[in-house]
């Protein structure tokens, strides 16, 4: 009879000897065909966040109205840029990176949020990650009656390029799910990674332009413009912006980019997923 340290190792020999190609397709694989489980989890997982607050769901609507509230006195008020219709300029960055700092840290805790789970049930582990980052994409939706509530003030910067609104949404989740995945599975051999990501988050917003524009920089730091232009946020802030507070089509060749980028980046994350998945029993007992 194996016994289950037999079973485990004999599963993480077979792992290793998968080649990269199959390893990402049984990854992705179990992303499309657990539906089922992936709602199950999604659905606790939006119980067990908003749990132990008396508004739930409400804080998307009402966290990021606060801080739009918080930027534009410090930025307006206090240091005196003056931009055309700036609370709307300043939400519709605000907003996409809440879903995005929110979910990116509740994936990279998903793995070892669930040791007991993972010990217990025989199940595919990449489920954890993305169903917490479905999760954070079904909070953002209560986000977005924040955004109608911010136009109503702001009527003349509605334009049918609001439509191209979900595209650009589509490109930020497949570059979350990505980074998603890859951090929950080092989070599990490196517990230092949740730590230091709030503060890489923290950073990677202000060196997003969120709180002011690139055309802003270059005129001083062409250099620091150019460098900052790589970073895929400033692609998905200025198409949010193009769409919602510029009324024009969105930056379709930068998006372009990023979702190329993305599909690289999840292929990659899933492989290094799927290749450490049969030590994640050991490791978090």
């Amino acid at each position: 009879m194996t016994s289950p340290t037999e079973a485990l190792v004999s599963r993480r020999v077979a792992s290793s000897r998968r080649s990269p190609i199959e390893l990402i397709r049984t990854g992705l694989s179990e992303l499309i065909s657990r539906r089922q489980l992936t709602r199950y989890l999604v659905g606790a997982e939006l119980k067990r966040t908003h749990a132990d607050t008396a508004f739930g769901q409400l804080w998307w609507i009402l966290d990021p109205l606060l801080q739009m509230g918080v930027y534009y006195i410090l930025v307006s008020v206090i240091f005196h840029r003056d931009t055309p219709d700036f609370p709307l300029f300043l939400f519709v960055a605000i907003l996409p990176w809440k879903w995005f700092s929110t979910t990116l840290n509740e994936a990279t805790l998903s793995v070892t949020g669930h040791n007991s789970l993972i010990r217990q049930i025989r199940f595919p582990k990449i489920i954890l990650p993305s169903a917490a980052v479905v999760a954070g994409t079904v909070s953002f939706g209560f986000g977005l009656v924040a955004l109608a509530m911010v136009y109503v003030f702001y009527l003349h910067r509605l334009s049918w390029w609001i439509l191209a609104f979900p595209v650009i949404a589509m490109v930020q989740l497949v570059f979350t799910l990505s980074l998603g995945i890859l951090f929950s599975a080092l989070n599990a051999f490196f517990r230092d990674i949740q730590n230091v990501l709030r503060h890489v988050l923290r950073l990677w917003f202000y060196l997003s332009p969120g709180l002011y524009s690139l055309d802003s920089v270059v005129k001083d730091h062409p250099t620091a413009a150019f460098l900052l232009s790589l970073n895929p946020f400033a692609v998905l802030f200025h198409s949010y912006r193009d769409v919602t507070w510029g009324t024009t089509a969105p930056d379709w060749l930068g998006l372009g980019a990023v979702f190329a980028f993305s599909i690289v980046l999840l292929g990659l994350s899933v492989l290094v997923f799927k290749r450490v998945e049969p030590a994640f029993a050991r490791i978090l007992a």
